[in-house]
């Protein structure tokens, strides 16, 4: 978990005190080696949210050729309500502090984690299309399909200092979001899941670990399944009545969704408390301590960018068309499947295969810190 800033702090980074003092060496001795610092221990809390949130994805995205029944579209509805706006509200919250010390060091990981990982994956999906039949096409503007999360998050944690300096940035956040639904916001550079999802980005940059721990208790954790089970019985009713699924992408304009003005404040309103009402039920019942798939949590991003491939395979190829899928069987089948897939992603040994083009160290492209 990221540390708090140290500015304000009696002490440095390296725990010296910074108003003591400095003690007088006798001459010829030799200093004494500092301690190095202890490295910072990674919260498993965490890491069990990302990758249960991350095994959502790749079943969100295969049940698509299913929505036509009423079982399948019901999960869809139940996982877009919240997958999305809890990932993102976690990002949010280990943003926190991304511009707090090295900003140097900071803009270079915006490279390596995000922009080149966008570009490589645009031109990957863009052959695997044209490979399965499909025209040539590329747009970096335009991103492709599951990209559009890399270049929002860009734009989120560039806006960050934006927010810190805030004396209220969530009620900001939400006036945004709701506002946003009167203009057309096309999808060039995600700027339309951009406004669509900043309010979570941001109530996760206002939050701080104790707000985490006060979901630790056994009453709220009660009240979280009674909220699960009722999301769920929500979901199946919304499925029965053929409602469109378009409102729960969060983006489009009300207009696009042919809502009228009232009716789309009213809908991103409730979307928004249904997203954070389940967001914190699963918070309060996701397990705190290390788990089985704990260190599967520390490699979503594989998981993320490299799912779309057997996906859009399975997709071109038919294989979630068949008859059998289309039914509650089916639902188990894509989502059990999907939930192994993820575990495979999210393995070291998929990172040892893959880190060279998701996770490049570029340091040729930086130019050396000038020495004082």
């Amino acid at each position: 978990m990221p540390q708090g800033s140290y500015f304000g702090s009696s002490t440095d980074p390296n725990g010296i005190n910074v108003g003591a003092p400095a003690p007088t060496a006798e001459p010829g001795a030799q200093p004494e080696p500092q301690p190095e610092p202890a490295p910072r221990k990674r919260d498993p809390f965490l890491d069990n949210v990302k990758f249960l949130l991350i095994a959502l994805v790749p079943i969100g995205h295969s049940l698509v050729p299913t929505l036509g029944t009423d079982s399948a579209r019901s999960l869809y509805i139940f996982i877009y309500t919240f997958h999305m706006p809890l990932f993102v509200l976690i990002s949010g919250y280990l943003s926190r502090n991304f511009w707090a010390h090295n900003s140097t060091a900071k803009v270079n990981k915006l490279v390596d984690t995000l922009l080149i990982p966008y570009v490589v994956v645009e031109f990957g999906y863009a052959a695997l299309r044209w490979s399965l039949g499909q025209k040539w096409s590329l747009s970096i503007d335009d991103p492709a399909w599951l990209n559009w999360y890399l270049v929002a998050l860009l734009f989120w944690r560039l806006s960050t200092p934006v927010w810190k300096r805030m004396k209220h940035p969530v009620p900001v956040a939400i006036a945004i979001y709701l506002f946003a639904g009167f203009s057309q916001i096309n999808g060039d550079f995600s700027l339309d899941r951009f406004f669509g999802l900043m309010p979570f980005f941001v109530i996760g940059l206002v939050l701080q670990p104790e707000h985490f721990e006060m979901l630790n208790r056994l009453w709220i954790k009660v009240a979280g399944v009674f909220v699960i089970l009722g999301a769920a019985a929500v979901a199946i009713y919304v499925a029965s009545t053929r409602t469109p699924v378009a409102p729960f992408y969060y983006k489009g304009s009300y207009d696009d969704l042919h809502l009228s003005w009232y009716m789309g404040l009213g809908v991103r309103t409730g979307l928004l408390v249904c997203a954070l009402a389940l967001s914190v039920a699963v918070l309060a019942l996701v397990p705190r301590k290390e788990t089985w798939f704990t260190d599967l949590g520390t490699r979503t991003l594989y998981c993320y960018l490299l799912h779309g491939i057997p996906v859009l395979i399975a997709k071109e190829m038919g294989w979630l068309k068949l008859p059998w899928l289309h039914g509650p069987l089916g639902v188990l089948a894509i989502s059990s499947s999907c939930f192994a897939l993820s575990i495979i992603l999210c393995l070291p040994q998929t990172r040892s295969v893959f880190k060279w083009v998701l996770e490049p160290r570029l340091t040729w492209l930086y130019r050396r810190p000038a020495r004082s």
